[in-house]
C-alpha cells in the first residue's frame, strides 16, 4: 500500500478548484462577490467566448496594497473574518479559497490600487506559478483577469459546455448578484457587445423588474413583511403571470443568491392552489434574518444554506406570499377587489343559495361523503333549470359602475358570463370562478378537519422502511395523528399504520409514509400530508362547482360576480387558470377602427 504523504500546494489548489471553480460562471461569481465585499459601487464584467477565453472584473472598491495582493493568493487568507465567529459572517465570501484556486487552473492577473495610493500594482500567476510583480496604471479599485481557464487541465476543459452555454450561465450569475445589490451598478460586455447594464442606487422593485421582465411590475405585487427577526421583501408575480420552467425564481438569503430546496418548496406551497402543476411562479424574494439563524457554510459554492428553524422560515414564506397575493390592491383578472374583500364572509349571497345548495357554511361538514353528496351533479339535482327568464339586465347605474367586474349582460355558450364594467367588457368562466368560491368556503368552514377524520384500518398494516425514515416518522407521529394518520413504531425498520385520513382512505400506506418521510428529510416537518388534504379539498370543490354549459339567470350571474369581488384569490381557479379577463373600452374601439 502506498505511503501517506502531504500533497504539494499546487495540487491542493487544483483539488480545491474542482470544488469552487467547476466552470467559468463559478469563477465569475467568486470575483464579483469579492468586488461587492470590497465596497464597490460600480462593477464592470467583460467576457470572451462565454468566459472560456477571458473573464475580466473591474470594480471601484477599496483596493489592495502589494503585500495584501500576495497574501490574497494564498489559501485561507481573507479579510472577511476578523475573528473566529464564522457563524456571524456577513460577507458573500469568507473562506479565502477562490483566488488561489482560480490562479491554479488559469492565467490569472490581479491589478489593484488602494484609494489614496500613488499607483497600483500588478501580479500575474500562470497555473500556480508567479510570473511577474510590477507597477500598474489603473484608477482606485481592483481589476482581475482570468484567461485560458482549464487550458492545462484537459480533463476538466472537455466537460465544459459550448461558449453559448457558458455565457448563459455567466449572465445568470451577474443578473442574480445585480438583483441582490440594487445600490451597485453593473455592466456586462460579451466580446465587443454590451448585453447588460443597470445603474446604481435603484429601488429594489425597479431593479428586479428591469432584470427579470418589465411586465413583472404590472403583473406582480411588492412584498415587505416582518415576523420577529425575519423580513421578507421583493416582488412576486401574480398567479396568472407564470412560466413553463422555474428559471425565473430568484431567491436570496441575507443578500446571497441561493438555490435552496426548502425555499423552492415554500414557493411551490404558497402557489399550490393557484397554479397548474406544470406552471411556475415568477418572483424575486429576499429573506433577511440574523446571521446566527442561518448557516451559509454548508456548500462549496455557498449556493445552499441551512436554517436553524426551517419550519418557521417555510411557514413565514408560505403565509407571507399567500397574504400578499390575496390582498393585492388591484382590479385585474389576477385578484379580487381589495375593498370588497373586507366584506367577505363564509356565508354566500342569498342569490347563490341554489348554487351553494343551501349549505350551512358556519359548521364543518360531518363527512367527506356527505359533502360529496351535497355537491354532486348540479345539472341534475342541485341547480334545477329556472322555469322562466323574467329577469332583465338593467342599465349600469352610477352605483353599479363601481363594481370592478361590472353588471352581467348575458351568457355565452352556457359557460361564459358577459358583463359590462365602467371601463370595459368582462368575460367570466363561471365554472372556474365558482370552483374557487367553493374551495375558499370549504377552508373557511373548517372542512379540512372533516377530511382529516381518521379511517381505522380493519387490519393494521406494517410498512417496512429504512431505520432513519422510521425515526423521522416516529418523531412526527403526534402531528400526523392530528391529521388522521395514526402510526407507531413496529421494530427498528417498520411502522404500523392503524388509521388513514378519511379523505385518503384508499391511499397506499407504504407510498404515503415513504413520501412523508422524504418530506420530513427535506423540510424538517411533515408538510406533505397537509398538502395532500388540501388537494382533496380542491377536488371536492371542482366536483361541487356549477358546471360549464349550465344556464344561469341574470340574478345568479350578478350574485356570482359580487361574490368573486369579495373572495380571496378569485382571479384563478384551483388549477391556476384565470377565472376572468377584461377587454378595455379602448381595445374594443380599436377593433372597430374607432379612435
Amino acid at each position: 500500500m502506498a505511503e501517506i504523504r502531504r500533497l504539494p500546494e499546487s495540487l491542493v489548489n487544483r483539488i480545491a478548484a474542482g470544488e469552487v471553480v467547476e466552470r467559468p460562471a463559478a469563477a465569475l461569481k467568486e470575483l464579483v462577490e469579492n468586488a461587492i465585499d470590497a465596497g464597490a459601487t460600480r462593477i464592470a464584467v467583460a467576457l470572451g467566448e462565454g468566459g472560456l477565453d477571458r473573464i475580466e472584473v473591474t470594480d471601484d472598491g477599496c483596493g489592495m496594497a502589494p503585500d495584501e495582493m500576495a497574501l490574497a493568493l494564498e489559501r485561507h487568507a481573507t479579510s472577511k473574518l476578523p475573528d473566529e465567529s464564522i457563524e456571524l459572517v456577513a460577507t458573500l465570501g469568507f473562506r479565502g479559497e477562490a483566488l488561489p484556486s482560480i490562479a491554479s487552473v488559469a492565467r490569472f492577473t490581479l491589478e489593484s490600487r488602494p484609494r489614496g495610493a500613488a499607483q497600483g500594482w500588478r501580479r500575474t500567476v500562470d497555473h500556480g506559478e508567479v510570473l511577474e510583480e510590477t507597477p500598474a496604471a489603473l484608477p482606485p479599485g481592483t481589476r482581475v483577469r482570468v484567461e485560458q481557464l482549464f487550458a492545462k487541465v484537459p480533463a476538466r476543459r472537455k466537460f465544459l459546455r459550448s461558449a453559448r452555454g457558458e455565457y448563459a450561465a455567466c449572465l445568470d450569475v451577474v443578473r442574480r448578484l445585480a438583483m441582490a445589490r440594487p445600490d451597485v451598478g453593473f455592466t456586462l460586455d460579451h466580446g465587443d457587445r454590451r448585453v447588460f447594464a443597470v445603474q446604481p442606487e435603484q429601488e429594489l422593485a425597479e431593479r428586479v423588474a428591469q432584470i427579470v421582465a418589465r411586465e413583472l411590475k404590472d403583473n406582480g405585487v411588492e412584498i415587505d413583511l416582518r415576523r420577529g427577526p425575519m423580513r421578507l421583501s421583493g416582488i412576486a408575480g401574480l398567479p396568472t403571470y407564470n412560466r413553463g420552467v422555474a428559471d425565473h425564481q430568484y431567491l436570496f438569503v441575507n443578500g446571497r443568491p441561493v438555490k435552496d430546496r426548502l425555499l423552492v418548496g415554500a414557493v411551490r406551497g404558497a402557489y399550490a392552489d393557484m397554479l397548474a402543476r406544470d406552471r411556475h411562479a415568477v418572483l424575486a424574494l429576499f429573506l433577511d434574518l440574523p446571521p446566527e439563524e442561518v448557516d451559509v457554510n454548508v456548500h462549496p459554492a455557498k449556493t445552499e444554506v441551512r436554517f436553524r428553524d426551517p419550519q418557521a422560515v417555510r411557514g413565514f414564506i408560505v403565509s407571507g406570499l399567500r397574504q400578499s397575493l390575496g390582498s393585492a390592491d388591484r382590479r385585474s383578472a389576477q385578484a379580487p377587489d381589495a375593498a370588497a374583500m373586507g366584506r367577505w364572509t363564509a356565508e354566500p349571497a342569498p342569490a347563490l343559495a341554489s348554487i351553494f345548495a343551501n349549505r350551512d357554511w358556519s359548521a364543518p361538514s360531518t363527512s367527506v361523503r356527505e359533502a360529496s353528496r351535497e355537491w354532486r351533479s348540479y345539472e341534475d339535482e342541485v341547480m334545477p333549470a329556472p322555469v322562466g327568464r323574467a329577469e332583465e339586465a338593467a342599465p349600469i347605474s352610477p352605483e353599479s359602475a363601481q363594481y370592478p367586474l361590472g353588471v352581467a349582460r348575458g351568457q355565452v355558450a352556457g359557460t361564459y358570463i358577459v358583463a359590462e364594467a365602467a371601463d370595459g367588457l368582462v368575460l367570466v368562466d363561471h365554472h372556474a370562478a365558482h370552483e374557487r368560491l367553493v374551495l375558499e368556503r370549504l377552508r373557511a368552514a373548517g372542512a379540512g378537519e372533516a377530511t382529516a377524520r381518521p379511517q381505522a384500518l380493519l387490519i393494521p398494516e406494517v410498512v417496512e422502511l429504512d431505520e432513519t425514515d422510521c425515526d423521522r416518522l416516529e418523531s412526527a407521529a403526534s402531528k400526523l395523528g392530528e391529521m388522521g394518520l395514526a402510526i407507531e413504531r413496529f421494530g427498528p425498520s417498520a411502522m404500523l399504520v392503524r388509521s388513514l385520513p378519511h379523505a385518503l382512505a384508499k391511499a397506499d400506506p407504504h407510498k404515503l409514509l415513504a413520501d412523508i418521510a422524504d418530506d420530513i428529510a427535506h423540510h424538517g416537518e411533515a408538510l406533505l400530508l397537509g398538502e395532500k388534504l388540501d388537494l382533496v379539498l380542491a377536488t371536492m370543490a371542482c366536483h361541487g362547482s356549477v358546471r360549464a354549459g349550465r344556464t344561469l339567470s341574470v340574478v345568479e350571474m350578478n350574485a356570482l360576480l359580487r361574490e368573486m369581488e369579495r373572495t380571496p384569490r378569485s382571479g384563478q381557479c384551483n388549477h391556476g387558470r384565470p377565472t376572468w379577463v377584461k377587454l378595455s373600452l379602448k381595445n374594443v374601439e380599436a377593433l372597430f377602427g374607432r379612435k
